[in-house]
């Protein structure tokens, strides 16, 4: 038995040691000093702290969800989908921001657009109605069809 157990104990590494002991940390239930109030300080807490308290309710979180203490259960509820981070509301006036940028973007591309336009070549002849309405002509006259082309009768 001594034996077995001593065996057993030499093969532990120092990743399965301390896997060994944070299960057995991980019944005990999280002080709720720590987690009270923790909507008001989650923001302002050093995020190594941060991670340490999510650390504890991550492993308290995998066994039985009724051990946890309903201070346990909100804080990890907050951390986890609380307004903050990503989800945190936006700051006033970020929508007006947004919408006065937004314009300008436009407005500086109008008017990009506006200075090829001026500097560019006029459009070519071959672009005026006079010349489209006779290149129509000339092709009712050779009896184009549009999806076959030339015809092939002969008038």
């Amino acid at each position: 038995m001594i034996r077995s157990s001593l065996l057993r104990a030499s093969r532990l590494t120092p990743t399965a040691i301390a896997s060994v002991r944070s299960r057995g940390n991980s019944s005990y239930a999280v002080s709720n000093v720590t987690l009270a109030d923790i909507e008001k300080r989650w923001e302002n807490m050093p995020p190594a702290e941060q991670a340490e308290l999510w650390m504890q309710l991550r492993d308290r979180m995998k066994g039985s969800w009724s051990e946890l203490t309903s201070q346990e259960k909100k804080a990890s509820y907050y951390i986890a989908f609380g307004p903050h981070g990503p989800r945190a509301v936006p700051p006033p006036g970020e929508g007006s921001k947004v919408f006065l940028y937004t314009m300008l973007g436009v407005g500086v591309s109008f008017l990009t657009f506006y200075a090829i336009r001026l500097g560019g070549r006029p459009a070519p002849k071959t672009m005026t109605k006079e010349w489209q309405e006779a290149s129509d002509e000339y092709l009712k006259e050779q009896k184009v069809e549009p999806i076959t082309g030339l015809s092939m009768v002969q008038n």
